[in-house]
């Protein structure tokens, strides 16, 4: 399947930085008077800097899609120099991608004497302290999109005086738009499809749904760019390889079309996941549990 990612044509670009604010996943930064694109892992391919380049430099181009490869990615990232490097380091470190920072270092390391900057200076700013990193670049980004993992604390006896419900939730961010499928956050999950008001109304959504499984959100009627969700969960189902998809809507007639668009990632999909329907009425009620 193709996917689509920024590409940036240096040449054209003179600095300006429009671009730089419109990247909500903060891919792209200001490096050494430059935009560089400093994470493939999380380009989602929507273009909205697009609009915001005067220079014509950014355009997406269609990729065949392969699962990530992050010695792949360092390989093309390295020519771009130094800072470039750590800015993309410190983004899979910020995006708790540690699995992918070791795997670039290790990479890095084997080549050490070909590398065009010193490693050792790499290795140090890595080790600096937040607050003390040489700022080499400018990033964008909406820190509501930062992927991180949920950690649940352990169980404890149940006391009278426990009256709050423990969140279920596992990972962030939640909307369609923001989800990386390339996040190892998802890899061979249980997943849920939940239209927005699912878990409004349904009090015990957390427990009941929720638990144990990764989520995504989506209004089928009022969410634009549709199109970008079935290229989204059809590379959840094939680079992710989640292991179950459960879609929860409610019994308004609108809500269909997140089934639907289920069916037809699945259908467009090599990997074929059972996929199960929960339908929620309006008070909460569980109308419909199927495997479909």
């Amino acid at each position: 399947m193709l996917r689509e990612v920024v590409k940036i044509d240096e040449d054209l670009c003179n600095g300006c930085g429009l671009c730089i604010p419109n990247c909500h996943e903060g891919a792209l930064q200001m490096i050494d008077g430059k935009a560089r694109l400093i994470s493939d892992l999380l380009c989602d391919g929507l273009g909205a800097c697009l609009g915001h380049c005067p220079q014509g430099a950014i355009t997406i181009e269609k990729r065949e899609a392969e699962p990530y490869d992050e010695v792949k990615v360092i390989q093309l990232i390295i020519p771009q120099g130094k800072n470039t490097v750590i800015a993309h380091l410190k983004h899979l470190r910020d995006h708790n991608e540690t699995v992918f920072m070791r795997q670039a270092m290790e990479y890095m390391k084997s080549v050490r004497e070909a590398l065009p900057f010193k490693l050792d200076e790499v290795i140090n700013e890595m080790h600096k302290p937040e607050s003390t990193m040489t700022n080499h670049a400018h990033g964008g980004g909406c820190p509501s999109s930062a992927e991180r993992s949920i950690k649940k604390p352990l169980s404890t006896a149940f006391t009278p005086a426990q009256t709050v419900t423990a969140s279920e939730l596992q990972q962030w961010p939640v909307q369609l738009h923001l989800i990386n499928p390339a996040s190892s956050l998802f890899q061979n999950t249980d997943m849920v499809l939940a239209a927005d008001c699912a878990a409004f109304a349904m009090g015990d959504f957390h427990n009941r749904v929720l638990k144990g499984k990764t989520l995504a959100i989506a209004c089928p009627k009022l969410d634009q760019g549709q199109d970008v969700y079935m290229n989204k969960l059809a590379r959840l189902i094939e680079e992710a390889r989640i292991n179950t998809l459960t879609v929860v809507i409610m019994e308004v007639p609108c809500c269909g079309g997140l089934l639907q668009m289920a069916k037809t990632a699945i259908d467009q999909s090599n990997r074929k996941i059972p996929l199960k329907l929960m339908v929620i009425s309006t008070d909460g009620r569980i109308l419909k549990e199927d495997w479909v």
